[in-house]
């Protein structure tokens, strides 16, 4: 595999086991700057234990991760400085208004003052959420709660977003809202998009799809041309030898 693009995410060979059980094995892959890519897989298909790796919690000692152009082996501190990140579980704390997560997320980031207040108010304009930002978290519903963690994602601009299955337990309305907008910033943006998911439904045919399976890579390229006539879900229920 080729070195990334400066704003791209690569992962090359990666490897990991919990004791003897492989979690993933020999995993690669590439996303580009302005690329939606999902990352699809029945539960158990290594998708956490990936994100994992990549956020730092564990460390691979096969394979290699670059996130915008910077090892995470070798300049970890650049790598995770270049990655934003709404992990599965809710991670707000909701006696807080939306606009106080955004503060408190941006001072552990350094920013304060005018630059702080500028990026929050562009980031809740990006994400719908101005209206609402003296709000309670604990009085909004699921699909708001998630555009609050994907605005404090962005506040330090970073090149590549990770989402680990962000719509666990949303209604349908609220998935499909948050999917568009998330799509959105990757074209608007040039985001690095990395949408873990185990539900077809949120994988548009232009999508870049890679399709996990017990720890490897069991199909990579444009959602449309894997499913083909078959169909995206179809597809995905064939590979993985699971009952339609």
């Amino acid at each position: 595999m080729t070195s990334p693009s400066d704003n791209g995410l690569v992962v090359e060979r990666l490897r990991f086991a919990y004791a003897a059980k492989a979690a993933l094995d020999d995993v690669s892959l590439r996303v580009e700057p302005g690329t939606f890519c999902a990352l699809l897989g029945p539960n158990g298909a290594g998708k956490s234990t990936l994100f994992a790796l990549l956020t730092r919690l564990f460390t691979a000692r096969e394979g290699r991760i670059v996130i915008g152009g910077h090892d995470l082996a070798r300049n970890p501190r650049a790598a995770l400085a270049a990655m934003g990140v709404v992990f599965q579980q809710p991670t707000l704390d909701l006696d807080l208004t939306i606009r106080q997560n955004l503060r408190y997320f941006a001072a552990l980031h350094g920013l304060a003052g005018r630059a702080a207040a500028h990026r929050i108010d562009a980031a809740l304009d990006r994400l719908g959420l101005a209206a609402r930002a003296n709000e309670r978290c604990r009085t909004l519903n699921g699909g708001h709660r998630r555009r609050t963690e994907i605005a404090r994602a962005l506040l330090h601009r970073p090149a590549v977003l990770l989402l680990d299955e962000p719509t666990v337990g949303l209604d349908a309305a609220s998935r499909a809202a948050l999917v568009a907008h998330v799509h959105d910033l990757a074209r608007d943006e040039g985001l690095t998009v990395l949408w873990a998911t185990h539900l077809t439904d949120e994988v548009r045919p232009e999508d870049r799809l890679v399709i996990l399976h017990r720890g490897r890579v069991l199909a990579d390229g444009i959602a449309g041309e894997i499913g083909g006539e078959m169909g995206v879900t179809e597809r995905f229920l064939t590979l993985t030898g699971r009952a339609a």
